[in-house]
């Protein structure tokens, strides 16, 4: 046979395991109804992990990833608990620990977010309040309140943003928040390190999500390609590929980090 034919075949083999690679394993993704959350508790399931799918007012939406999930024949389950309070947090905590029933949490995905499109001057305490709380109070709290479910080596993935770094008008107090959660990110790391635990963070830019519309008027398309390396709208799933690796053995050296899936975003 040749190399060729071999590399093939290696590769092959190597994404036939990896479908599964996270089979028998569970993972919690918050604000997993729709865009990115719904992305990557799509392919976590499809790499074999249960998933418990968060979501906060979206029911039917949150359903629906569900069904498609089981469809495909994965394994996911829906939770409600609204993060902007810290009442939603306690019950998240205290429904996922119900949930597993003494089984580990293997993957904690941080995913759920707010952004307010609002010009510095005119943000007052409410909207920088209502962002704080579930970009910054619900990922430390929920992972604070289940960190001692997750078992040595397990994975605590947070949804970041390139705003932490590069400016964007409009945004600053967004801005801030995701500034908040990469401090968080290293800051974990070395916290839970000792156990083998490694946490990491992606850093989209803009992805065709309900949060990001402004992308496809024409202006906004255009801004976003300007800025980019890679010419075209990134896509939820773009985000979960990243996840996937930081969530599987692939990534068994990496802790810490930052992981910009931005598509070249300014640089």
């Amino acid at each position: 046979m040749s190399p060729t034919f071999l590399a093939v075949l290696d590769e092959f083999s190597r994404r036939l395991f990896m479908t599964k690679v996270l089979g028998g394993k569970t993972a919690l993704v918050t604000g997993a109804s729709r865009g990115i959350g719904a992305a990557i508790a799509r392919r976590l399931a499809a790499d074999g992990a249960h998933v418990i799918a968060h979501y906060g007012r979206s029911a039917a939406e949150a359903d629906a990833v569900v069904a498609e999930i089981t469809a495909a024949g994965g394994s996911a389950k829906t939770l409600q608990a609204d993060l902007a309070t810290v009442a939603g947090i306690d019950s998240l905590v205290t429904a996922t620990r119900d949930r597993l029933a003494g089984k580990p949490l293997d993957i904690l995905v941080n995913n759920a977010g707010v952004a307010e499109y609002t010009g510095f001057a005119e943000t007052d305490a409410d909207v920088l309040d209502r962002q704080l709380a579930v970009n910054v109070r619900a990922p430390f709290l929920i992972t604070t309140g289940l960190h001692d479910l997750i078992p040595d080596g397990g994975r605590i993935i947070f949804t970041s943003s390139i705003v932490a770094k590069t400016f964007f008008p409009g945004i600053s107090a967004y801005a801030i928040t995701k500034g908040a959660i990469d401090t968080l990110t290293r800051s974990l790391a070395g916290e839970l390190g000792p156990r083998g635990i490694r946490v990491n963070a992606v850093a989209p830019g803009a992805t065709d999500t309900d949060m990001a519309a402004w992308i496809h008027s024409e202006e906004g398309t255009a801004t976003v390609h300007a800025m980019q390396a890679l010419k075209r709208l990134a896509r939820p799933a773009d985000i979960a590929n990243s996840v996937a690796f930081l969530a599987g053995p692939d990534s068994d050296w990496v802790t810490g980090q930052v992981i910009d899936t931005s598509g070249g975003s300014k640089l």
